[in-house]
C-alpha cells in the first residue's frame, strides 16, 4: 500500500503545522517532505501528483509564479477540503 507522501514545495512546512485540519493528520515536521523545484518539476505530469496551491488571494494574486495544473485551497478552511483529496496520491502543498 502507498503511503501518502505530503510535501512541501518551496516554503517550510511550518505553515501548515496552524491548521487544526492538518493537525488531524498527525502531520509531525518528520513525516512531511521538502522537495526541490527540480524535484517537482520531474514530477510534473504524473497521475499520482496532486499539486494545492495554498497561498492567500492576495499572495497568489500578486505572484508572477504559478504551476500549471496546481489547484486552489483556502489554507484556513482546509477542513473543507482536506478529505476530497485520495490518500494514496502524492500531494504537493504550494505556499508562500
Amino acid at each position: 500500500m502507498k503511503k501518502t507522501a505530503f510535501l512541501a514545495a518551496l516554503v517550510a512546512a511550518a505553515c501548515f503545522f496552524g491548521v487544526p485540519a492538518f493537525a488531524q493528520t498527525a502531520l509531525t515536521a518528520d513525516s512531511v517532505q521538502k522537495i526541490s523545484i527540480d524535484g517537482l518539476k520531474a514530477q510534473l505530469g504524473k497521475p499520482d501528483l496532486i499539486i494545492l496551491d495554498v497561498r492567500t488571494a492576495h499572495d497568489w494574486a500578486e505572484s508572477k509564479t504559478k504551476i500549471k495544473g496546481a489547484i486552489r485551497e483556502d489554507i484556513h478552511n482546509a477542513s473543507t477540503w482536506v478529505d476530497k483529496y485520495p490518500k494514496d496520491k502524492t500531494i504537493v502543498f504550494y505556499c508562500k
